[in-house]
């Protein structure tokens, strides 16, 4: 009977359900929709398994100069000591995010902050050495 007017959403029929089921061990607020099954849990690990993998291969027949953002950056610290002009007019400090971008999110890839375990940011080889440029580069501008 619908005379109210009121037209069941979906939470609704699954609430009803679970009261007409006997399922108590539901907690308000949190979606049935959002459950993974074992076969999902499985799928999606092996699917991250696998992006872990493959990012692991990404860098293999780099030279380590080109994939170290301590030492891509200490290139860019040489060249802005050694030809500060030629630095300035490249626009250096606009290039850097897009040139260590993909550096970063390879590093970034296994990284969950939603785990318990997780390192903070700052903690991070990366950050550090971003931040230990950064800091080189106000200096030397002061």
């Amino acid at each position: 009977d619908n005379s109210s007017g009121f037209i069941p959403n979906c939470r609704t029929c699954r609430r009803q359900a679970r009261e007409q089921s006997g399922e108590g061990d539901h907690h308000e607020g949190l979606s049935s929709d959002e459950e993974l099954t074992p076969t999902e849990v499985d799928e999606f690990q092996k699917s991250k398994d696998n992006v872990l993998e493959d990012s692991r291969k990404i860098f293999e027949d780099v030279h380590a100069d080109f994939c170290d953002i301590r030492k891509i950056l200490l290139k860019f610290q040489e060249w802005k000591e050694k030809f500060p002009d030629s630095y300035c007019d490249a626009y250096i400090s606009f290039c850097l995010p897009k040139l260590l971008s993909p550096l970063i999110r390879i590093q970034l890839i296994s990284w969950n902050p939603l785990e318990q375990n997780f390192a903070e940011l700052e903690e991070m080889p990366w950050f550090r050495a971003v931040e230990e440029f950064s800091d080189t580069e106000n200096v030397s501008e002061s």
